[in-house]
């Protein structure tokens, strides 16, 4: 059966402000196939549609339903919320990315492991998640703190915007660990952030109980069913921004989110290559990584 995702309505204004339309942004998602579809390959996506533009608040669907094609690759998996099957999208083509991009979700948002072994992640994921108080200059402060700690523990990190007003760390795991490991290594290394940046961060999730400037060190990420936009990822905000990996001596005061969107983000990557591709490397000996982690913890 021959993929071919229909493209409707490529003349509708997604960004009004910038005037940049669907069809610019399904462009982009052709143009970007080729290093965003290793950060998509056999994942459950869940699925934030904005038919309408950026504008619109829009919807939540995991489920597939009825109407996908059947080309279009889908896993069901139990929820334990509802103890329902969820018959979740998966995107390992072109055709896929474009058919999903096309029914509005302008972000893509895997989880953090594959099919082939749902409750292994492939990566650890630090969320730096800023309050409206904090500048973009605050949260590179956190990323440096979370590289600091990993440099001093031997562990690799890998740095990218949100696109939105936060940074994403990751660690790679490799599918050696569970869920439950990933979280644990995380927490620890989120108070140990928080040790070294008391009046900046807090593990507070609610907004309305932490303080206003204070940035919440994300380590619930590192649960099963959990998503974040990926690598290579337009996101619903001003400026058509892109969730851009970073080399580490570009995490520096001055950086700005705005700074990679749909337009520029490509002839980047064509020149620096696909920065993130370690994060789908041979995982962290964790272990190791723990001991480290506890002797900081011990000396602080």
């Amino acid at each position: 059966m021959k993929k071919k995702a229909a493209i409707t309505h490529p003349e509708k204004i997604y960004w009004p402000e910038e005037h940049i339309t669907k069809g610019e942004l399904i462009d982009y998602y052709r143009s970007i196939a080729p290093y965003i579809l290793p950060y998509l390959k056999n994942r459950p996506l869940s699925l934030r549609r904005q038919p309408n533009g950026i504008q619109d608040p829009g919807f939540f669907q995991k489920d597939a339903g009825d109407s996908a094609p059947d080309w279009i690759k889908t896993v069901e998996i139990l929820a334990e919320s509802t103890g329902k099957m969820v018959n979740y999208f998966v995107c390992n083509d072109v055709e896929s990315l474009l058919y999903i991009a096309n029914l509005g979700s302008i972000e893509m948002n895997p989880w953090n492991s594959t099919t082939s072994k749902l409750d292994h992640p492939d990566y650890i994921v630090m969320d730096i998640d800023p309050s409206d108080k904090n500048t973009f200059d605050d949260v590179i402060d956190v990323a440096l703190t979370i590289k600091e700690i990993l440099d001093q523990t031997g562990t690799e990190g890998y740095c990218k915007t949100s696109g939105s007003s936060g940074m994403h760390v990751y660690i790679p795991f490799n599918k050696k660990y569970s869920y439950d490991e990933a979280k644990d290594f995380a927490e620890i290394l989120a108070h140990l952030v928080t040790e070294r940046l008391p009046t900046l961060t807090t593990l507070e999730r609610s907004l309305s109980k932490r303080k206003k400037n204070h940035i919440y060190v994300d380590y619930l990420q590192n649960r099963i069913g959990q998503t974040l936009a990926c690598a290579y990822s337009a996101r619903p905000k001003p400026g058509a921004t892109v969730s851009a990996p970073l080399e580490w001596t570009e995490v520096k005061h001055g950086l700005r989110p705005q700074d990679f969107n749909i337009h520029n983000i490509l002839p980047r990557v064509q020149q620096k290559g696909d920065l993130f591709k370690g994060v789908l490397g041979k995982g962290i000996d964790l272990q190791r990584a723990l001991q480290k982690l506890g002797a900081l913890q011990e000396s602080e």
